[in-house]
């Protein structure tokens, strides 16, 4: 296992590498530039040459990205242009909030959708295993962003149950040592907070784990569907084991595999990319100041957050692979 995670992190390095010179160029490809954007729509043309100097963006852009993987190196991922912080500071402050959604609404989606593609599929054709393949149709077709307001509308307009922005009421004055409202809350052991914390994440986490909870459903059904069949399946059965044993022993075991590498790949895509579900929700994460900074033309923001977003997928795919190594020793010899 030692072994199989070694050569995992070393192939890591040219990814990573890769990565941070598309996004380089990729920003500096952009219409403007920094200087432009530092300096505002009525910048004179000597004022942009001064900032272009003085910034050493005058300079081959080899050497910029020497000089900037340098800084990248040293944790110096520049200054935001627009709040005039440190984009660490920022990336600080926002991640945790990401992080906490993308978890409830992983939990959302895991918490259903396993259960009910192995329900579906151990029900083949019948009622359930219909209205799973239309539900789930239905949640990959339907956009993120329709969803969320519609579930605003429904629950926070009309119903009154549930918030409709942000993460707490603005009145709150709970602290926030570690940026996680619900973990703050229980480690305060503040059941107000707690409460306030847990009403706010509801409906962004169900609007943000709807189409993962479609997808963990299809392949958690095709999955069991696939493993029933095998035969050491049926000779488990005919040996006499009882069906709750071999469901759980050979079927969803079995089964798991591509589950967990959707799973993976899903909540990389939600650390990444929630962007439109928390602008929504106005929820304060990485995907809002993704969009402010894309809104400002926050180049030093842009490219810092499109970087470290980068490097947060590539290692939750790394831990898929190594959970998938776990799961199915086979891999770890290959």
């Amino acid at each position: 296992m030692l072994k199989f995670t070694v050569r995992r992190l070393v192939q890591l390095v040219p990814i990573l590498l890769g990565l941070s010179i598309l996004v380089f160029i990729w920003i500096r490809a952009l219409p403007g530039g920094p200087a432009e954007a530092l300096l505002g729509e009525r910048a004179t043309p000597e004022a942009v040459a001064r900032m272009r100097e003085l910034y050493g963006l005058d300079r081959p852009i080899w050497q910029q990205y020497l000089s900037y993987m340098g800084s990248v190196v040293r944790l110096d991922l520049g200054q935001s242009v627009v709040s005039r912080r440190l984009v660490t500071t920022e990336i600080r402050e926002r991640f945790p909030a990401t992080i906490e959604l993308t978890v409830a609404a992983m939990i959302f989606a895991v918490g259903i959708g396993i259960p009910l593609g192995f329900l579906a599929a151990k029900r083949y054709q019948g009622p359930v295993d219909q209205l799973s393949v239309a539900g789930s149709l239905l949640g990959v077709a339907i956009p993120v962003f329709f969803l969320g307001l519609l579930l605003k509308y429904l629950f926070a307009v009309k119903l009154h149950w549930l918030p409709t922005v942000g993460r707490s009421v603005a009145t709150s004055t709970a602290p926030h040592p570690t940026g996680f409202y619900v973990l703050d809350a229980l480690i305060t052991n503040d059941r107000v907070a707690l409460v306030d914390a847990v009403r706010h994440l509801i409906l962004p986490a169900v609007a943000l784990g709807t189409i993962p909870l479609a997808i963990i459903t299809r392949i958690t059904r095709a999955a069991v569907l696939d493993v029933v069949n095998e035969d050491y399946v049926r000779t488990a059965q005919a040996k006499g084991l009882e069906p709750r044993v071999v469901d759980r022993r050979h079927v969803l075991k079995n089964a798991m595999l591509p589950v967990t590498t959707i799973i993976g790949l899903q909540t990389g895509l939600l650390l990444s990319g929630a962007v439109l579900t928390e602008h929504v929700f106005a929820w304060g994460g990485m995907g809002q100041w993704m969009y402010q900074a894309i809104s400002y033309r926050d180049y030093s923001v842009l490219q810092a957050g499109i970087l470290f977003l980068a490097v947060v997928f590539v290692v939750v795919n790394l831990l898929v692979d190594l959970s998938y190594a776990l799961l199915d020793p086979r891999i770890r010899v290959r």
